[in-house]
């Protein structure tokens, strides 16, 4: 039997399934109209305010939620973590015109998979929904490359192997005792070194071991 014998070979994905929640319905227009520009992507339902949203989700099991922070009746953070918690198969991109770094710390905290500004490129918004609906964190760059605020979300900026060496700089090791118990070479720490301190935008290794204790990474013994 042929490919072309077979109604389901090669069957295309479902579509990504969003639901859409903003107490304004211009920008709701505004953000629909983005949405359905990109292939494979379906706008199931909207909604003005929190409670609306639940509503949505418990009905449709979206893949995505795009969720504003602020709306009235419910807030946008307690939604995060009442989905969080009840539907974690949904996951939720914050859309917000807040670009603050400590917006971004409490969505991620609440349960947000997501971090995106409204004044993000459309290309962006795209991009954040192929990445969280693959079940990847994403922060707009212009959020990201600050360092993270709480422990809670020390995972969500930093590659394992990054939080590997920031652990061993904090504990005092040189870049040759680090590159031996990794089992890589002095210029691959470096570079990992180099990457830590553009990421977190920390460029000493006091500060660094501050940030490590800070965030749970290193423990300091009584």
């Amino acid at each position: 039997m042929t490919n072309r014998d077979r109604p389901h070979a090669k069957a295309m994905s479902p579509k990504l399934r969003v639901v859409l929640a903003d107490d304004h319905a211009l920008v709701r227009a505004g953000i629909r109209a983005l949405l359905e520009k990109i292939t494979g992507v379906e706008v199931v339902a909207e909604a003005g305010d929190g409670l609306e949203a639940l509503k949505a989700i418990e009905e449709l099991k979206p893949d995505v939620v795009l969720l504003d922070i602020a709306m009235p009746g419910l807030g946008g953070l307690e939604v995060v973590k009442r989905v969080k918690s009840d539907y974690p198969e949904t996951r939720v991109i914050v859309l917000t015109v807040h670009e603050d770094q400590e917006y971004a710390d409490h969505a991620i905290a609440a349960g947000a998979m997501g971090f995106l500004p409204k004044s993000a490129a459309s290309a962006e918004l795209e991009l954040a929904l192929r990445m969280v609906a693959e079940g990847e964190i994403y922060l707009s760059p212009g959020i990201s490359r600050h360092p993270t605020a709480s422990p809670s979300t020390a995972g969500v900026e930093l590659t394992p192997r990054q939080r590997e060496v920031l652990a061993l700089i904090a504990n005092g090791r040189s870049t040759k005792d680090i590159a031996l118990a990794l089992s890589i070479s002095v210029k691959t720490v470096e570079t990992h070194r180099a990457q830590l301190m553009e990421r977190l935008q920390i460029f000493d290794v006091a500060s660094l071991v501050r940030y490590a204790i800070k965030t749970g990474l290193v423990k300091i013994e009584d």
